[in-house]
């Protein structure tokens, strides 16, 4: 299990955004660099990244930001927003990202999506990104809401040579609430592709109710930057013995 602590970009800066509303935002920091060595330095080994502007308009605006982040930190960087075809791919692995993300792209052009899996340089580096609103998928920044069911697609891809799910319940994201429990289990049962779950965490109890779970790894954000635990203590409590 991993644990993969959050940098929501947005115009160059960390920021979150509550329940994926652009119009909710707060800034944390102007240095997404500094941020994720602070990260790293306090022993995470993963590190999730989006590109919020990228995730709105189609197009990536902070290759430059995750350049540096993989140049000058030892983390294993994964990174979503914006990434609409090959060329977006092949820009992020080129400059160290570890694994890419793929939401609205897949969904709406789903026989592009499964024609890279024919791809051996794409084979365990790519990353089904479902965000779920209520069970139906969201795409477009979450400013849409299909009436997709996120399992159905988990289940449809469960044989594919993906890195991994990432799976965001929207209703819950940036609260700090609570992860959904049962729907993430539901997600992790539905499919042999490993589930990262995203959304909901406040305490190191979620963190010990998600480890619970037939999951690959947790993300966690807004819960850090607001100071409810440490990184030290998130670590211990999600991959450790805590």
């Amino acid at each position: 299990m991993h644990l993969f602590p959050a940098i929501d970009l947005r115009d160059h800066q960390v920021v979150r955004l509550h329940q994926g509303d652009y119009d909710q935002q707060k800034t944390y920091g102007d240095d997404p660099l500094d941020q994720a060595k602070l990260f790293a330095d306090a022993g995470a080994t993963w590190l999730h990244v989006v590109d919020l502007d990228g995730a709105r308009t189609g197009r990536m605006v902070h290759l430059e930001e995750i350049r540096r982040i993989c140049a000058e930190t030892d983390l294993k960087v994964e990174v979503g927003g914006g990434v609409r075809n090959e060329a977006s791919i092949d820009a992020l692995l080129k400059v160290g990202v570890t694994r890419v993300i793929l939401g609205t792209a897949a969904l709406r052009n789903w026989e592009w999506f499964e024609s890279l899996m024919g791809n051996p340089t794409y084979r365990g580096r790519l990353v089904l990104g479902l965000d779920a609103r209520e069970g139906k998928l969201a795409v477009s920044g979450w400013e849409e809401t299909t009436e997709v069911d996120a399992v159905d697609i988990a289940r449809k891809v469960s044989d594919w040579p993906l890195a991994a799910i990432v799976y965001t319940d929207i209703a819950t994201d940036g609260t700090m609430q609570g992860p959904n429990v049962d729907a993430t289990r539901d997600m992790a049962q539905a499919t042999h592709t490993p589930i990262v779950a995203s959304g909901g965490v406040g305490t190191l109890d979620h963190l010990r109710a998600l480890r619970g779970l037939p999951v690959q790894g947790a993300i966690i954000g807004r819960a850090l930057y607001e100071g409810a635990f440490t990184i030290e203590q998130a670590l211990e409590a999600f991959e450790g013995d805590g």
